[in-house]
C-alpha cells in the first residue's frame, strides 16, 4: 500500500488486488489520502502498483495539484525524483482516476520495466490486471465522494 508519511490522513477502506499469480505484483487504492502542502490541505484517491513491499508507481489523483510517480517511487527515495505531471487536460479527480487506471491496465508492463522491475513485468497476468482495475473502479464508486466531504470539513482546500 501507499507509503504513509507523517501528518497524512486516510479515509475509506483501502483495497489491495494482485496483478500476478504469486501476488508479489499488486495494485492498491486508498479512496482518500489527505496531506498538507505549504499549509493547505489537498487530497483525493491514491492508486498505485507495488512489487513485494516496494511502491513502484503511484497516482495521486488530487485535482489541480494531482500528479503521479513513475520510475520506482520507493527506489528513488524522494518523491520529487519520481514526480510526473498528469497529461495536459487531465486535471479533475475523475479524469485522473480514469487515466491512472488506463495506465495500469495498458502500460503496467512498460512502466515496471522502466522502473527496473523487468521480472515483475513478465509476471503480470492480463486478466488479473483487468479484474484489479475494475475492482478499484467499483471500490471507489462504493466508497462514495469522500473528497467532497473532506472539502466541506475544511480538510482540503477547494
Amino acid at each position: 500500500m501507499a507509503t504513509k508519511l507523517p501528518g497524512e490522513t486516510y479515509r475509506g477502506a483501502g483495497l489491495h488486488m494482485p496483478l500476478s499469480p504469486d501476488g508479489q505484483v499488486a495494485a492498491y487504492v486508498w479512496p482518500l489520502r489527505i496531506l498538507n502542502v505549504s499549509g493547505q490541505g489537498c487530497g483525493g484517491p491514491t492508486i498505485g502498483v507495488e512489487v513485494g513491499n516496494e511502491e513502484v508507481l503511484r497516482f495521486d489523483c488530487h485535482d489541480a495539484p494531482g500528479h503521479w510517480h513513475g520510475g520506482g517511487y520507493d527506489r528513488l527515495e524522494r518523491p520529487r525524483d519520481s514526480h510526473r505531471d498528469f497529461p495536459e487536460g487531465v486535471q479533475r479527480v475523475s479524469d485522473q482516476v480514469d487515466w491512472a487506471l488506463q495506465q495500469i491496465e495498458h502500460k503496467s508492463k512498460e512502466l515496471l520495466e522502466e522502473a527496473e522491475h523487468g521480472e515483475a513485468a513478465q509476471m503480470l497476468e492480463p486478466a488479473m490486471v483487468h479484474r484489479a482495475v475494475e475492482a478499484i473502479r467499483s471500490h471507489l464508486d462504493k466508497e462514495g465522494d469522500l473528497r467532497s466531504q473532506a472539502i466541506a470539513e475544511h480538510l482540503i482546500a477547494s
